[in-house]
């Protein structure tokens, strides 16, 4: 066997066989690594996406907090201003009330003070006509004589 027939019968196999898979085998393996390229790029752009959407939510959910606790903030301010409001109220009632309660105590005790007077000019009558009947040293009758117990218990 020559060497060099060697040679060049496995170049002409190699040249078949370079030719065989450049025709059959070389382009199912460039389309599967476009297509595993093209995946691994929507992957990366997907991972962009969901990336920024998350950034976006975060913001929104940081917006939605601060916005809360704004509202919150305010809702507060309105139950305070409310509970003042109706403290102040209940003092206003409670004044009202005492000024009432006061006036009808007033009204009371000027009637029983009246009353007391009524009762002092009776009494200072009946005495007067009992010093009357001493110094007379006579009977004077209480009923024939009523209209002057009351004209002078109503001087008094």
């Amino acid at each position: 066997m020559n060497i060099n027939l060697t040679i060049i019968g496995q170049a002409i196999a190699f040249a078949i066989f370079v030719v065989f898979c450049m025709k059959y085998v070389w382009p199912p393996i460039t389309t599967a690594m476009a297509e595993r390229k093209k995946k691994i790029a929507e992957g990366l752009d997907a991972a962009d996406r969901a990336e920024r959407d998350l950034k976006l939510a975060q913001e929104k959910a940081a917006d939605n907090l601060r916005e809360g606790k704004e509202q919150a903030a305010a809702i507060i301010e309105q139950a305070n201003k409310r509970a003042n409001l109706i403290i102040e109220e209940a003092k206003e009632k409670a004044r009202e009330e005492a000024a009432r309660v006061k006036a009808a105590a007033d009204a009371e005790l000027t009637q029983e003070v009246n009353r007391a007077k009524e009762a002092l000019r009776a009494q200072v009558g009946v005495l007067a006509l009992a010093g009357a009947e001493k110094i007379l040293e006579a009977s004077v009758d209480q009923k024939a004589h009523a209209k002057l117990v009351e004209k002078l218990a109503a001087e008094l």
